[in-house]
């Protein structure tokens, strides 16, 4: 089942789990030192919360969560065959979980991600606002349609 995903900075994370595990009646499935995730069924929602990432309240990223690396792979190309500019992120460990990945961003600047948690990691890296759409240093910039 795929998934819309929605990633906000937070001020204060113990705050804004409370609120969030009030909201959607569900705790969160990752707590980490300034991250949390929520792995929503109803509606279907990955929801992760970054602290001290940006203004609070604001928008991190956004992103579809997907079952399968074969899925990556069929964003990335029907993105690229739409003529979009994509990056394409194999193998990195972000956000506590090792990933594979594709961003696209939009016509407004919104950055959208399609990726596939391979495994859970225990790792968070000094690069968690790298790897989740910050200044693209961990990726491979790709923008032909033939991009794997």
């Amino acid at each position: 089942m795929s998934r819309l995903q929605l990633a906000l900075n937070v001020e204060d994370l113990d705050a804004a789990v409370d609120f969030y595990t009030t909201l959607f009646a569900t705790a969160p499935t990752k707590r980490r030192p300034g991250y949390a995730n929520f792995a929503i069924e109803n509606p279907p929602l990955k929801l992760v919360l970054f602290e001290g990432a940006g203004a609070p309240g604001s928008i991190n990223h956004l992103g579809v969560e997907v079952e399968s690396t074969q899925e990556v792979r069929s964003a990335v190309e029907r993105l690229g065959d739409a003529g979009l500019e994509v990056e394409v992120e194999e193998h990195v460990d972000c956000c506590y979980a090792v990933q594979d990945k594709v961003w696209a961003t939009s016509p407004d600047g919104s950055r959208w991600e399609t990726y596939v948690v391979l495994v859970d990691s225990s790792d968070h890296a000094e690069t968690t606002n790298l790897c989740c759409g910050g200044d693209g240093t961990n990726v491979a910039l790709l923008n032909t349609p033939s991009a794997p």
